[in-house]
């Protein structure tokens, strides 16, 4: 962890209208509620994805707040069959779809009560496993499945991917975990490490490179001076950690733009201090590639910055728009100021409504 202190360097729109109706006020407890629901006990939950971490992210946040116990699959359609398009593996017979896909972990029965599947090639897989399994497996899909709604029992699709059905529930960006318990927790852990570090503290979440932007190392050194000039204009430190896809020269570059102000930049070693950050910074800046960043950093309630990036997505581009309407977030311009909203986090609503699908009521 690399840490830098003051010149002494050291090491909405919410659910459609069927799933609207069915909405009820979620337990304080969801771990309590699986544990006394004797429907509950031995059901297993399998997430579904291409072992990308953003979507293992939102199925883990869904699964946790479910509360039944959970395990990743991480799939791929392997051999000639990953020649054939999405759409066209849904013609074929499920038992054969499965036999070509490599996982970490078996497809096979006994099948779980719940698979959530995030993303479009995690789809064919997913109904394949609930065709095999019925009707005994409830299917959620995260995000638009770009399939007829009905194949899928319940789907959680975030409101800028404009996908609506009965059985769709909208959600407001990404789900996501973080909680004021979470942050409560890895704040406590982390607090000591920054306590000599002054106010404000600006929490900065790195992206990188993916199909819509980049992240080079010349435009990560600007972003890295407009940062410092903030810093020492407020008289603040920087609270820095990049994501899998920041590439080492981005890193190096936006660490020498701040090596003169106050700031701890995560160096890979150790667990990552995502969450502390989040919890101990007094602002958030995020870059504008990932809609599961921003989202989790409008969880907090805090004043959320997006820095820009080269590169374009009509889709994200709607994402950044409902979100500032929303009053969470703002154009990073290289200063502070202070705002409010209510944080976001649609997760609960997406638990809830298949703990009722399942009947995982307290009763029984």
């Amino acid at each position: 962890m690399s840490v830098k202190r003051s010149g002494n360097s050291s090491s909405s729109r919410g659910p459609s209208a069927g799933w609207q109706q069915q909405q009820q006020a979620a337990p304080d407890d969801a771990a309590t509620l699986i544990a006394t629901s004797r429907k509950a006990r031995g059901e297993k939950t399998w997430i579904i994805t291409d072992g990308s971490v953003g979507m293992e992210a939102q199925g883990i946040a869904v699964a946790e707040a479910v509360g039944l116990p959970f395990s990743l699959r991480r799939v791929r359609v392997s051999g000639a069959t990953k020649f054939v398009p999405a759409p066209l593996q849904l013609l074929l017979p499920p038992a054969s779809l499965l036999g070509s896909v490599a996982a970490n972990e078996t497809l096979g029965p006994p099948w779980p009560r719940l698979i959530i599947s995030i993303g479009r090639r995690s789809v064919p897989i997913a109904l394949a496993i609930k065709r095999l399994g019925a009707p005994k497996v409830f299917a959620l899909h995260i995000q638009n499945p770009r399939v007829p709604a009905r194949l899928f029992d319940l789907i959680a699709a975030p409101v800028h991917d404009g996908f609506e059905a009965p059985n769709v529930i909208t959600t407001f960006g990404a789900v996501h975990s973080v909680t004021g318990d979470r942050l409560a927790e890895a704040g406590k852990h982390f607090a000591s490490r920054v306590k000599q570090l002054p106010h404000p503290r600006i929490a900065v979440l790195l992206g990188g490179e993916s199909q819509a932007f980049s992240f080079p190392p010349d435009h990560a050194a600007a972003f890295g001076a407009k940062l410092a000039r903030m810093a020492k204009e407020s008289g603040g430190t920087l609270l820095v950690t990049p994501s899998r896809r920041t590439s080492t020269g981005s890193v190096a570059a936006l660490a020498g733009a701040i090596k003169d102000v106050p700031h701890v930049l995560w160096d890979g070693t150790d667990d990552n201090p995502y969450f502390a950050f989040l919890a101990l910074g007094d602002a958030i800046v995020v870059t504008e590639d990932s809609v599961n960043m921003v989202t989790e950093a409008a969880g907090t309630g805090k004043p959320v910055y997006v820095q820009k990036l080269p590169g374009r997505s009509t889709r994200l581009a709607r994402f950044h728009r409902l979100m500032q309407e929303r009053g969470a977030t703002r154009t990073f311009e290289g200063r502070l100021e202070s705002w409010s909203y209510t944080p976001i986090n649609d997760t609960e609503m997406v638990a809830a409504a298949i703990r009722r699908a399942l009947g995982l009521e307290t009763k029984g």
